[in-house]
């Protein structure tokens, strides 16, 4: 099946069509890049498929503006749509454990001309990469077998994370007083999110 933007007329629509996932694909994988499936970039990590991008990308609701963190980066397709979300006053860093990934996803985003969004290896023994007063948004886009205390902590005031826990994408939001509320948004497939233990 085909993924079709056509019908679709807001912002996520809109940076899918200026950054399309072609670009973010092995050579092999690009005939396929308009298909609404996963596609294996290499070291047993795949691209999302279209439409379960765009669902997380509606629950974050990305601002003008807004400092974001990219967990599993990969080939730095889901960092350069974030990126063209915030626009160039906002800031994008994707975090990929995987070294090879990283470089390549560091290359793809660096290409697309927008330098307010990079792409790193993740520091090992860290989830996510933690900053002073927290990130704006953060979008996760491997499944982890339970909420990960650090992420959630590294959820800003008034911010936003979405996350996939086994097959449940969740909604994390920090509420103005310093909580946290989890709401639930269906069921979907990903890689396993794998966290480092610190030694």
């Amino acid at each position: 099946m085909v993924f079709d933007l056509a019908a679709e007329h807001d912002d996520i629509a809109r940076a899918m069509r200026a950054v399309p996932r072609r670009e973010f694909l092995p050579r092999s994988q690009r005939p396929l890049a308009r298909q609404d499936r996963p596609l294996p970039i290499g070291r047993g990590q795949t691209s999302s498929q279209p439409a379960t991008v765009a669902a997380m990308l509606r629950l974050l609701r990305v601002p003008l503006g807004a400092r974001v963190l990219d967990v599993g980066a990969g080939s730095g397709w889901t960092t350069a749509l974030l990126a063209y979300l915030v626009g160039p006053h906002g800031s994008v860093l994707g975090v990929e454990r995987d070294d090879r990934l990283a470089g390549w996803g560091a290359a793809n985003v660096g290409r697309t001309g927008m330098q307010w969004a990079s792409v790193e290896q993740a520091t090992p023994g860290v989830l996510g990469h933690p900053r002073p007063n927290g990130w704006d948004r953060i979008l996760v886009s491997a499944a982890a077998p339970a909420l990960p205390r650090a992420l959630v902590e590294q959820v800003g005031y008034g911010g936003r994370m979405v996350i996939p826990i086994r097959t449940t994408l969740l909604l994390i939001e920090r509420l103005p007083d310093g909580r946290t509320r989890a709401t639930d948004h269906g069921g979907y497939r990903f890689v396993p999110l794998i966290e480092d233990v610190a030694e």
